[in-house]
């Protein structure tokens, strides 16, 4: 699904590469290299099914810790306050979301032995002073699944979540006022606000040089970031990281993307895309973007946007806190 799962995802199975136990509490029929302990999936997420999933999730960490030698919980929900357990080992916690997404009171663990940390710059100048962060990792992308393709075609991509925060009516807009057929894909989770944008921003702009795709598989995501002149990342909120600009990278394929949040860490202007503040930057943009150089955009991946070296921040993480030689 989302960034969160990705990391979480990638960390598992590198664990198990390396030989050590690996144990995920997810949602039940989930998928993943290390001992699955399964809770129910919500059918809803209000209040009240929340509630019954975090006794789910605090009960398979409790048997977790009972039945097995835990070294360190890593924590990656928004709503980790709700079943971080009150003693046992150490925990670190990594902060995927936007800072003021998160209740003060997590920003602040009394728990011992909980450490945070952020995925971006911008993020960790958002968080409050004291508030118990270790080094920044940034986010990587498996640079072996993910590469450039001998022919680009004349679309640009929009991929994500669709919902009105990400932007992608400007992106629209952009692409229509450039003369660039675009591509979005995407899907629409059955709230009513996404719902609504979806009826009300996306599909009137749909139509001849403008497809709606819906959700992808990974292969064909692989394909479309391969084959794309450029992405585009409308979105007007402080993304903490971007993990789809950087697979675009890792394929060739330039960004255009607003300036917002961590965007500016990961996309170099000029150079392997554009930072832009409006729809009319946004499409002198996509007039220009051919002039980049798909080979740097791939460079740089290869020197910044490594799954390895992020597993390898992480790896160095674990030891420190599981070993209590860590530093703030």
């Amino acid at each position: 699904m989302g960034g969160a799962e990705q990391i979480l995802s990638a960390l598992d199975a590198a664990l198990t590469r390396a030989g050590h136990r690996s144990v995920v509490v997810a949602c039940e029929g989930s998928s993943c290299r290390g001992t699955l302990l399964p809770i129910p999936a919500l059918n809803t997420l209000d209040a009240r099914s929340q509630a019954v999933g975090h006794v789910h999730v605090r009960r398979a960490i409790a048997e977790a810790l009972e039945r097995l030698p835990v070294d360190l919980i890593h924590f990656h929900g928004v709503d980790f306050p709700a079943y971080l357990p009150p003693d046992g080992p150490p925990a670190l916690v990594t902060l995927h979301l936007p800072v003021h997404l998160y209740p003060p009171e997590a920003l602040f663990p009394r728990r011992p032995g909980t450490w945070l940390h952020c995925v971006s710059e911008s993020q960790r100048r958002d968080c409050p002073p004291g508030a118990p962060l270790l080094a920044t990792v940034p986010n990587g992308v498996d640079l072996t699944a993910l590469r450039p393709s001998s022919r680009k075609r004349g679309f640009a991509l929009c991929l994500g979540r669709i919902c009105r925060e990400k932007g992608y009516h400007e992106a629209l807009d952009a692409a229509r006022e450039a003369g660039v057929p675009l591509i979005l894909a995407g899907e629409v989770f059955p709230y009513e606000g996404h719902r609504r944008y979806f009826r009300e921003e996306i599909a009137p702009r749909l139509g001849k040089g403008a497809r709606f795709l819906g959700p992808l598989g990974l292969a064909r995501k692989r394909r479309l970031l391969a084959a794309a002149r450029c992405l585009i990342v409308p979105s007007r909120i402080a993304e903490t990281s971007s993990l789809v600009a950087m697979e675009a990278l890792a394929c060739g394929t330039p960004v255009v993307a607003f300036r917002t949040g961590a965007l500016p860490e990961i996309v170099e202007h000029g150079r392997t895309g554009f930072l832009v503040s409006d729809v009319p930057g946004m499409a002198r943009a996509l007039r220009e973007i051919e002039a980049l150089d798909p080979a740097v955009c791939r460079r740089e991946a290869e020197q910044r946007f490594s799954a390895g070296t992020m597993i390898s921040r992480y790896f160095d993480l674990y030891h420190q806190i599981a070993t209590q030689t860590v530093h703030a």
